[in-house]
């Protein structure tokens, strides 16, 4: 059930495709004012077809985020689309699967510029816009795979977990100015990203599930992290929280 007592103007960074697109189609429906951002945004047949139907509830913004050159003025554009912003949802991502006989600089750089340094590149503009409004709401998308390193997996999971880490860090502050920073750490949903692996992927959810959960935790949920599915998180928290001497041993297996 729908708690919200006035609409909320929203910017999803990665509103292009997976869980960003549920999520932008879902707050869309729900009446809310949305600032959608991705490479590609204003060239995205589903976004623009969106914006056919929602013309003065959606603004479209072309964003890459692994760049430094135009954030700050993509979050100015942002803020001022509707005049403010409630929430700000950070949902770039970029994944590749690394063995080591294929380590490429470039896939590491890819990686930690769009999966940490983005969101960082974006705080620091819109930190001063929140602080000066006394309010809002920051969401991360992160990742179960931020809990613990697997194998051929670092190059996506070890800016996630800076991610986590950043936002751990910071929280304190931004929650003493009125802007409440949450974080969320989920599994295998089904995207042009996770289609580049060739092992079951456990518990694997659809984007629209995973969409729906994310939304129902924001709105009936008050804790820092959002996390799902459980057989899954409660296993990869078990092996953060084992001896490295057994946590390894068992990271190996799956080789």
């Amino acid at each position: 059930m729908k708690k919200y007592t006035k609409p909320l103007t929203i910017w999803i960074v990665g509103a292009s495709s997976g869980i960003g697109l549920e999520l932008l189609k879902r707050w869309l429906e729900e009446g809310h004012n949305i600032v959608a951002s991705s490479r590609n945004a204003q060239s995205s047949t589903e976004l623009l077809e969106l914006q056919s139907t929602y013309f003065d509830r959606l603004i479209l913004l072309d964003l890459d985020v692994s760049t430094s050159q135009d954030c700050s003025q993509i979050a100015q554009q942002a803020w001022d689309g509707f005049g403010h912003l409630d929430r700000w949802f950070y949902n770039a991502g970029a994944y590749d699967v690394l063995k080591q006989e294929n380590w490429e600089l470039a896939k590491f750089e890819t990686m930690m510029q769009t999966n940490y340094m983005g969101a960082v590149r974006l705080m620091i503009p819109l930190s001063a816009y929140f602080t000066a409004q006394g309010y809002g709401e920051w969401v991360w998308n992160s990742s179960l795979s931020s809990y613990f390193g697997l194998p051929y997996g670092g190059a996506y999971s070890a800016p996630k977990a800076a991610l986590v880490n950043l936002a751990e860090s910071i929280q304190p502050e931004l929650k003493a100015k009125g802007i409440n920073l949450r974080i969320i750490n989920h599994g295998f949903v089904k995207t042009r990203l996770t289609s580049k692996n060739t092992f079951t992927m456990p518990q694997l959810m659809q984007p629209h599930d995973a969409a729906q959960q994310i939304a129902d935790a924001l709105e009936n949920e008050k804790g820092f992290e959002i996390r799902f599915p459980k057989l899954l998180t409660f296993i990869l928290a078990l092996v953060r929280f084992i001896p490295y001497s057994w946590s390894l041993r068992l990271t190996q297996k799956a080789l």
